[in-house]
């Protein structure tokens, strides 16, 4: 009986947005900016708009610091799209073995190395949606790049953000695309950028997916899981 209702308990699934949550999200943004004032851009290493676009498609189902290790010796091998696109497959797959779903990667990095020569002159573009129009770039990619190249305000769901937004009760929803328009109507604009980086933050340091650090958060008085679990 003990095992089915803990099942139960964390299959759950809600039905609104936690008040204390949404209600107090200055004092959330508060806490994020004392908390992690330094972390207000990406950790991935990159010189300009291409080696990042590179980097954040590595980085799925990857790590920054695992890429990192990757891109100083690829981007000396392959320094611009007509590089990357004219590349050998099975050599950029070796190249890029260790980030994991090399194969995948390979692939979208060359045709999308062919989008930016053939549709966009050479150059990264700048807005929503011709960079989504890339192979493979969705739109947390491309709110990487946009807020880290571009300078622009961008909700950035990646797994931390998706977790922990979750959890604190601000969003319902498990899709991506949802969790991204739900946070941008609740943030004010100003800080959709510095939230997703910080919210990162938070994730790597005390939010864990397994054993988050509860009881040490700040943000326990406004979150749902801390309050159910702590």
């Amino acid at each position: 009986m003990k095992g089915k209702k803990k099942s139960k308990k964390q299959n759950k699934i809600f039905q609104s947005t936690y008040k204390p949550a949404v209600k107090n999200i200055d004092k959330i943004l508060d806490i994020l900016n004392q908390q992690y004032p330094e972390t207000t851009a990406t950790s991935l290493s990159h010189k300009n708009a291409f080696q990042l676009l590179i980097s954040t498609i590595l980085s799925a189902q990857s790590t920054d610091k695992l890429v990192n290790k990757v891109t100083p010796a690829l981007f000396k091998k392959y320094r611009t799209p007509e590089d990357f696109a004219s590349a050998d497959i099975n050599i950029l797959q070796e190249d890029i073995r260790s980030t994991g779903f090399f194969r995948n990667k390979s692939n979208s990095i060359i045709n999308c190395s062919e989008d930016i020569i053939y549709k966009f002159s050479g150059k990264v573009p700048d807005n929503i949606d011709d960079l989504t129009s890339l192979h493979g770039v969705g739109r947390k990619t491309a709110n990487v790049v946009l807020s880290n190249i571009f300078g622009r305000q961008a909700i950035i769901v990646d797994t931390h953000v998706k977790r922990i937004s979750y959890r604190l009760g601000l969003t319902i929803n498990s899709d991506a695309v949802k969790i991204e328009f739900d946070l941008m109507k609740i943030i004010p604009k100003e800080s959709w950028s510095r939230y997703s980086h910080q919210i990162i933050a938070l994730g790597r340091t005390i939010c864990f997916a397994r054993k988050p650090k509860c009881a040490v958060c700040r943000f326990l008085p406004y979150c749902r899981y801390g309050q159910e679990n702590a």
